[in-house]
């Protein structure tokens, strides 16, 4: 089942941080979409919950530096 998830990561400060974080989530097995909005710092993901979960996202945000807040 495709769902979405957003998280607001305080940290990102700029299009790399952007492309960083497109790059990371956009290798978990089942990610489809990844959406930053650099204004509102928020992070929203398309995924398929067979394939993968919004646990999954919070750690990898979070190991590349951008926890979820």
């Amino acid at each position: 089942m495709t769902t979405s998830w957003t998280a607001h990561c305080s940290d990102i400060e700029c299009g790399g941080c952007a492309n960083s974080i497109k790059n990371s989530l956009g290798k978990l097995p089942g990610v489809q979409t990844v959406d930053v909005d650099l204004t509102s710092k928020d992070v929203t993901v398309t995924f398929d919950t067979e394939q993968t979960s919004s646990t999954a996202l919070q750690q990898r945000l979070a190991s590349i530096g951008f926890p979820p807040r």
